[in-house]
C-alpha cells in the first residue's frame, strides 16, 4: 500500500511561499510578532514605573477578581499587595483602612450597586487615588459617562490581560485625579 501525502501541508507551504521574485518582496510581520512587540514595551514600562504599593480590587464575581489579581502579578510580580472586597462596603472598609495606590472597580455590584454610584462613595471615604472601571459594556457614551463620574480609566473586562492592563495604569499615572479632571 503506497503511503499517504499530506496535501493540506503541501498547500500551506506554497501559501506562504512569495509569488515572483523572493528577494524584492519584504517580509510581512505576523499577527503575533505585534504581540512580542506589545510585550517588550510592556516590559520597557515596568522598568519605567514603580509598582504600586497597595491595590484594590472591588469585583463581586471571584473568577474576574483571580483573573485581575493574576493578570497584576504578572506586571508586579508579589510587589504590590493586593486586596479584594467583594462589596461596595468592604471597598469602603478596605480604602479607610489600608489607603490603596489604585482600585479597579467592577462596573455591576450585585445586588444593585454599579459604578455611577460607587465612584462618589469612594471619593466620600476619601480615597483620592485612580479608580479603573472593568466594564462588561465599554461604548463610548458607557465610557463617557463613568468619567464624568469620576473614574480616571475604563477598560473592557475582555482585555484584561497584562499589555492593556498596563496601558490603563500608565494612562492614570498621567491623568489627574477626581475632580481635577478636565472632560
Amino acid at each position: 500500500m503506497p503511503a499517504k501525502i499530506d496535501t493540506r501541508s503541501a498547500r500551506r507551504k506554497d501559501l506562504r511561499r512569495p509569488a515572483g521574485n523572493a528577494a524584492a518582496a519584504p517580509e510581512q510581520p505576523t499577527a503575533g510578532s505585534g504581540h512580542l512587540a506589545k510585550r517588550a514595551d510592556l516590559a520597557h514600562t515596568r522598568a519605567k514605573h514603580a509598582a504600586p504599593q497597595s491595590i484594590l480590587i472591588i469585583e463581586d464575581e471571584a473568577l474576574d477578581a483571580e483573573r485581575l489579581t493574576a493578570t497584576l502579578h504578572v506586571l508586579f510580580g508579589y510587589r504590590a499587595e493586593i486586596r479584594w472586597a467583594s462589596s461596595l462596603s468592604e471597598a469602603v472598609g478596605a480604602i479607610i483602612e489600608h489607603k490603596p495606590c489604585v482600585t479597579f472597580l467592577d462596573d455591576i455590584l450585585k445586588p444593585s450597586d454599579n459604578a455611577s454610584q460607587a465612584i462618589p462613595q469612594l471619593r466620600r471615604a476619601g480615597y483620592k487615588g485612580p479608580i479603573i472601571v472593568v466594564s462588561g459594556e465599554v461604548t463610548h457614551t458607557r465610557r463617557s459617562r463613568l468619567l464624568a463620574d469620576g473614574a480616571n480609566d475604563v477598560i473592557h473586562k475582555d482585555d484584561v490581560d497584562s499589555v492593556r492592563v498596563a496601558e490603563a495604569l500608565a494612562r492614570v499615572r498621567l491623568a489627574p485625579t477626581g475632580k481635577e479632571r478636565s472632560t
